[in-house]
């Protein structure tokens, strides 16, 4: 987005901005729709596109997200180690006879972005053992089910989400965001 809240390139058409990538993403799905790519398709799709873009004008909206390659090179890479390191804890709870440990536990988030906490909260569902049961946004409250850690459950939780919640930010928060954590 430029300062002005338009998008960077957006080419006017009969005094309508017509941003390329909804017109170029129209036409993807055209062709998806017809099923094959011939020449008339991809004209089609693209005149129906225009037609739609041009029509039919989405408001500019900011989602809050900012994707910042090396801090997302380093979530991905570290959110995988997390996700093989908890899915070998559950299997070890999982063979080993007799209950295992299970714990709820509360965690505040530092962010007061809703956009973050969504992200928090679908990656900290996505790895094994542990499940969101609630999310109080406006009070920062996660409510988490944890498996298989033994001890102080609470502690080692709170440190593991703060990590996390850090990794997030910087990967994806905007600099009001990352400005929060200090």
């Amino acid at each position: 987005m430029n300062g002005r809240g338009g998008p960077r390139f957006a080419p006017r058409l009969l005094g309508r901005r017509v941003p390329p990538a909804q017109v170029a993403w129209l036409t993807l799905v055209w062709l998806l729709l017809w099923g094959e790519l011939t020449v008339g398709n991809v004209f089609g799709g693209l005149l129906a596109g225009l037609v739609v873009v041009w029509l039919l004008p989405l408001p500019v909206l900011d989602s809050g997200l900012r994707i910042h390659p090396v801090g997302l090179l380093v979530f991905l890479v570290r959110f995988v180690m997390d996700m093989l390191i908890s899915s070998f804890r559950v299997a070890f709870w999982a063979l080993r006879p007799g209950a295992p440990p299970v714990q709820i536990v509360e965690v505040r988030l530092r962010s007061s972005s809703e956009v973050m906490a969504v992200l928090i909260t679908v990656a900290l569902s996505a790895l094994p053992g542990s499940l969101v049961l609630e999310a109080h946004v406006r009070e920062r409250q996660l409510v988490l089910h944890v498996l298989g850690i033994t001890g102080d459950a609470r502690a080692v939780t709170e440190a593991d989400v703060a990590r996390l919640e850090n990794r997030i930010l910087v990967a994806f928060g905007t600099r009001a965001d990352q400005e929060e954590l200090r």
